[in-house]
């Protein structure tokens, strides 16, 4: 089958989805092709016991993330705050302490190394460019070591580095050594800050969306009707300076714009004819995925709130070092949510699943006691498995490459843009950054097509 179309999407993530709409809005034919079975990309919902949805993938939204929450708004749907009453626990340097509010019981010595390690690290963030970091003033010092290197020379005591290696595997879900400091000191700013980053009431993790994020793909999907095509993976494209020429399998769309909307490594192993300018290619090669799996346990109640607990916990010792409640709205069934992240998550993945099953109860055991063992259901999902994803988060900068690369983030080349959460300028790795790109290169079609009609 062969079609022709104004603006083919490779991808109905919401960065391809809002692309896609935004373009078909102002009049363009458009088509999505997706190479799952399902839309959403990196958002996912799973089914508990008795059928309600739960977010295996991407779930969070919160204050400051215009985009999504306009998105949000305008598909009718509405959020629910997370959990967030009672004691946090918190697992560090061999000590652990159950709190209220933002500051655990550390000692005043680790917490004021935690404090001045973060001070330093946001007033280092907000020098850095959210459009173009490569043109930061330390630029070429950060981008030429990692974010551990700089935490190494930064906090002083091996509580404070601790709790900074438990939030890069949280945030980035990598180790510290894996990414550049440069990506990490821009993606901070991208986010307003450390706090908006890890807090939960204020922070990114305020709220969740009332049946699972998964709507907002699904109600995009369903405004653009047959304008999506699923099961189609794409592998080819063809592309010149009038148009290009894409390749699915048994179907061949040609267009005269392209929206190439798929995590930098999965953009790397399309074959584009001709090549791509070596920059463009150097680049995708040196930003890998994160890694994450994420595990919800199902309970027949949330017995750790009528012990005063919040069911929040972090841990530098536990592989599943971050935990949340997320009980759905309607508060049944009781979820535990829990992350093998970074190097957890490389370990846990080699893991029988019956074994990583009991050691991810071990841990939640460890936080919140012997019921914990006895859950109703099991559900985990390993993103670094996902054929069309490889990994979450997001994508990170291996050191040296923004400076030398970053340019070709977002610079289209010939007919075809490139999207996705990772060239986003405001909250980048977040489903607001994945709006933000959509709509960033539907205005640069738009622009495109009307200057050559």
């Amino acid at each position: 089958m062969e079609r022709s179309v104004d603006v083919v999407v490779v991808g109905a993530g919401i960065a391809g989805l809002v692309a896609a709409r935004d373009l078909a809005r102002t009049g363009a034919e458009v088509l999505v092709l997706e190479a799952r079975d399902r839309v959403g990309g990196r958002l996912l919902n799973g089914e508990l016991p008795g059928g309600g949805p739960i977010e295996v993938g991407g779930q969070w939204v919160g204050p400051g993330q215009h985009e999504a929450l306009a998105l949000i708004k305008e598909l009718g749907l509405s959020t629910y705050p997370t959990y967030d009453t009672g004691r946090r626990i918190a697992e560090f340097a061999g000590r652990r302490s159950e709190y209220t509010g933002r500051i655990p019981r550390l000692g005043p010595v680790a917490l004021a190394d935690i404090g001045q390690t973060q001070l330093r690290l946001d007033r280092l963030a907000r020098g850095v460019p959210t459009a173009e970091p490569w043109l930061a003033k330390r630029a070429a010092e950060l981008d030429g070591q990692t974010f551990a290197t700089w935490l190494r020379r930064t906090a002083r005591t091996t509580a404070g580095r601790s709790f900074l290696r438990v939030i890069s595997e949280a945030v980035f879900s990598a180790e510290p050594e894996d990414l550049s400091a440069l990506w990490a000191a821009w993606y901070i700013n991208a986010a307003g800050g450390l706090d908006m980053m890890i807090e939960t009431a204020g922070g990114a993790q305020q709220d969740r969306v009332v049946g699972g994020t998964q709507r907002i793909a699904l109600a995009l999907a369903e405004e653009l009707g047959d304008s999506v095509v699923l099961g189609a993976p794409v592998t080819d494209i063809e592309w010149e300076t009038s148009g290009v020429r894409v390749r699915a399998g048994a179907t061949v769309v040609r267009a005269r714009r392209a929206v190439i909307a798929v995590p930098p490594t999965l953009a790397a192993r399309l074959r584009f004819t001709p090549g791509l300018p070596g920059d463009r290619d150097q680049l995708v090669q040196r930003m890998p995925m994160g890694r994450v799996i994420k595990v919800n346990v199902v309970y027949d109640e949330p017995f750790w709130r009528a012990e005063g607990l919040s069911g929040q916990a972090n841990s530098d010792r536990r592989p599943l070092g971050t935990v949340f409640d997320n009980t759905p709205h309607g508060g049944s069934p009781a979820v535990l949510v829990g992350f093998l992240e970074g190097r957890h998550a490389d370990v846990g993945a080699r893991l029988d699943p019956a074994d990583r099953r009991a050691r991810v109860l071990d841990d939640l055991a460890g936080y919140f006691g012997p019921r914990a063992r006895n859950p109703i259901a099991y559900l985990e999902r390993d993103w670094a498995e996902e054929e069309f994803s490889r990994g979450c988060y997001g994508a990170f900068t291996t050191p040296g490459t923004l400076t030398r690369f970053g340019p070709a983030l977002r610079a289209p080349i010939g007919p075809m843009h490139w999207a996705g959460t990772e060239t986003a300028t405001r909250w980048a790795g977040y489903l607001d950054g994945a709006a933000e790109s959509g709509h960033r290169v539907a205005r640069e079609i738009a622009s495109a097509l009307q200057d050559k009609a």
